[in-house]
Formats: C-alpha cells, structure tokens, sequence
C-alpha cells in the first residue's frame, strides 16, 4: 500500500468529490460539495498561496489514486496558541480503517515541518467523532484539551465541544535518511 500527498490540482476535484460521504459532510465539509465548487475552492487555494496565504491542501494518494485531502492552516486560531498550526483531514469510506489517514497526516507534518509555518500540529475534533480521535492518537497527537467554539453550533444550537490534539514538529523528530 503506497500513501502519498501532493498539492491539490484542480483536476482533482472530481475524485475529491467521489471521496465525500456523510460522515465527511458532517465532520468536515458542513455541506455536499460538487466537482464545480471543489474545482473553484482548490483554484482559489492555488491562487491564496500565489499571494502569500499560508493554508496548503493537498491530495492524498493510494496507490495512485486521490481519497481525501488533508490540510494545514496555520491562520485558524480558534481554541489554538501562538504556534499551533490546524491540520484537517478527510478520505474516502472505502479506505477508512486502514491507516491512510494516520499517515497522510504524518505526511503533511513534515510539510508543515520543511515549510517552518509552525511549531505544532493541532487537530481539532469534534469530541463526537470518535474515528478523528483515534487518527490523532495513532498518528502521534496528545489530548490537549477540549474547547466551545460558539462559532459552530450544533444540532442543538449549543456551541460545538470540539477536542484538540497536538504534536511538537521537531527536526529531531524526522528519521534520518538513508542510502
């Protein structure tokens, strides 16, 4: 099993589409995406880097096929400290379970990491969402604690609870390279 990132390209948001369920439109996306809208958002990404914005989304590849993305943010300051970096992820149901998140977002630390944006990566994660957690957790995150974000409100109009996780981005931390 080959997993990779890459930056995303607008010819990708078909298959960034093909990857979104309900479990992504509810944790993630907050609404049903088209290939359209993917194709402008991914194009105004490309754009926002071009003119120095910091937020990077990238495709995440199995064996040469594109099942999510995952992103940084470091301009998300929300329940975040000076520093923290906001990682998202997402990837197709059909992948789910087999560790392809987990190592996307080992992947996207270490851009995180060569690009010098931040010091941690944090993910935030609604305290419901049980598979978020374990990808934190397997991937190397520490409960840092949980924060109200009145900004997102839940089914019941009360603030979402949401969890954070964080991971020092160290260069001690990157495995030596070998010949």
């Amino acid at each position: 099993m080959q997993i990779s990132i890459a930056p995303l390209r607008i010819e990708d948001a078909r298959a960034v589409v093909d990857a979104e369920d309900e479990h992504t439109i509810r944790w993630l996306s907050e609404g049903e995406s088209t290939v359209e809208g993917t194709a402008a958002f991914i194009a105004q990404l490309v754009h926002d880097a071009e003119n120095g914005k910091a937020k990077r989304a990238f495709g995440i590849w199995l064996d040469g096929r594109c099942v999510g993305t995952v992103d940084y943010d470091p301009d998300v300051t929300d329940g975040l400290e000076p520093g923290d970096v906001n990682v998202a992820y997402g990837v197709a149901p059909e992948v789910r379970g087999r560790g392809v998140a987990v190592r996307a977002v080992e992947l996207v630390c270490d851009q995180i990491l060569e690009s010098g944006v931040g010091r941690r990566a944090v993910i935030r994660a609604d305290v419901r969402n049980h598979a978020s957690t374990r990808v934190a957790e397997k991937a190397g995150f520490t409960y840092l604690r949980d924060i109200r974000i009145a900004s997102m409100a839940g089914e019941d109009g009360e603030p979402e609870i949401l969890r954070v996780y964080g991971r020092e981005l160290t260069p001690a931390e990157r495995p030596p390279d070998h010949p």
